[in-house]
């Protein structure tokens, strides 16, 4: 499956999947999606720029070993529990923060946190075992 139209589209597909798999993960924990779904719907995305140009150019794209950015996501979700024992709470009680920035407010709550710990995550972990495969399969073609 090494298509011109496929190694031309690829990057906007992958531009594409990782914008929506950002939206999914962010509009998950007050809607249906969030860290895991929209993990999964990012490493399609990688999955798909290694089958296009190849897997050493997908490690190229991440800039970070995928199995690093699994461990930030179990840092991350780790801390937002650990932030509900700062207030005196149960563990992975849900804080959340309101910040008045210009004309309007943003709010920031360890529930989303945790969801981008997941994110993280689901990410590195399925990024890290697809390139893998993938590497073995370029090797075998030299």
């Amino acid at each position: 499956m090494n298509t011109v139209i496929f190694r031309t589209m690829a990057p906007l597909i992958v531009a594409i999947m990782l914008v929506f798999s950002a939206y999914i993960c962010l509009r998950g924990h007050n809607e249906p999606g969030g860290g895991f779904i929209g993990g999964l719907i990012a490493a399609g995305a990688i999955q798909v720029l290694a089958l296009a140009q190849g897997v050493p150019a997908a490690r190229r794209a991440l800039h970070v070993d995928p199995l690093a950015i699994a461990g930030f996501g179990v840092f991350l979700a780790a801390a937002s529990g650990l932030a509900s024992l700062f207030v005196q709470a149960p563990f992975m009680t849900g804080i959340w923060l309101s910040l008045d920035i210009g004309d309007g407010t943003v709010s920031l709550s360890t529930p989303m946190l945790f969801d981008l710990g997941v994110y993280f995550t689901v990410f590195g972990a399925l990024a890290s075992v697809g390139l893998s495969l993938g590497s073995d399969r370029d090797e075998e073609d030299l």
